[in-house]
């Protein structure tokens, strides 16, 4: 997803607690893949390298591999640099959940976990869930539901104001929720009011809350769960993530 607004933000510290124990060291660690589409399929998860904005950069590159898969649980890294457009995003390494479309009347949990860490210098960049909705099971998006645990740098979410229409509680965890339109996509973003390393959480209540305070129909289907970072601008990055889980039922 390009976003289109940097918003000025504190640097913010790690505040959540996890209970998700890291992943077991069950499969050999596989190469960095840097192709601009490259995808590795492992357990229940594409991993892609989705360099999808790359042609706004002046110059960077970036690569993204898996360290360890076990059960529903993964392990995985990317690394990057990004000069230029420090208001475009240049791409979203991320881990996207392998499911069956569900309309959200029917998923009774979306449980996941999610811890990670990020170095670099001079980082703008989100660590965000990515979630996409329609109106049929195999249709183009209508909505986009974002997730941001951190915002670094300044990076901000689509808003048409500019502002927070609402903050929120859910998951023990304070956010400022964001709306504006991408193209013809309705896109709500909550923001973490603390940088949150570790989380743990039902994302069903996130559909709750849409449905009644934003009038999110839940006849709409869940067609894309997604985790990852889009980052702007920065040096040597690395985002790691030591654990992620996330399962639809």
């Amino acid at each position: 997803m390009k976003l289109t607004t940097l918003l000025p933000l504190i640097p913010l510290l790690t505040t959540l607690p996890t209970t998700w124990a890291s992943p077991t060291k069950s499969l050999t660690r596989r190469a960095d893949s840097c192709e601009q589409w490259a995808t590795t399929t492992t357990g229940p998860y594409i991993v892609y390298n989705n360099l999808w904005g790359q042609d706004s950069a002046t110059s960077g590159k970036q690569c993204t591999g898996i360290d360890s898969v076990s059960g529903d649980t993964i392990s995985w890294h990317t690394t990057w640099s990004w000069e230029g457009a420090s208001s475009s995003v240049k791409s979203f390494a991320n881990a996207a959940l392998q499911f069956t479309p569900k309309k959200l009347s029917e998923v009774n949990s979306l449980k996941t976990g999610w811890e990670w860490s990020y170095t670099g210098t001079s980082l703008t960049a989100n660590v965000a869930y990515d979630l996409f909705l329609s109106s049929t099971a195999s249709g183009s998006a209508e909505y986009e539901i974002m997730i941001w645990l951190a915002a670094l740098g300044g990076a901000g979410p689509i808003s048409s104001t500019g502002s927070p229409i609402a903050n929120v509680n859910i998951a023990g965890v304070s956010w400022d929720l964001y709306n504006g339109m991408n193209g013809d996509m309705n896109v709500f973003s909550f923001v973490a009011g603390s940088r949150a390393e570790s989380f743990e959480g039902d994302l069903v209540e996130f559909f709750d809350y849409l449905e009644k305070e934003q009038n999110v129909d839940k006849g709409l289907f869940l067609t894309d769960v997604q985790a990852g970072t889009e980052p702007f601008t920065g040096q040597d990055a690395k985002l790691t993530v030591k654990s992620y889980v996330a399962t639809v039922a």
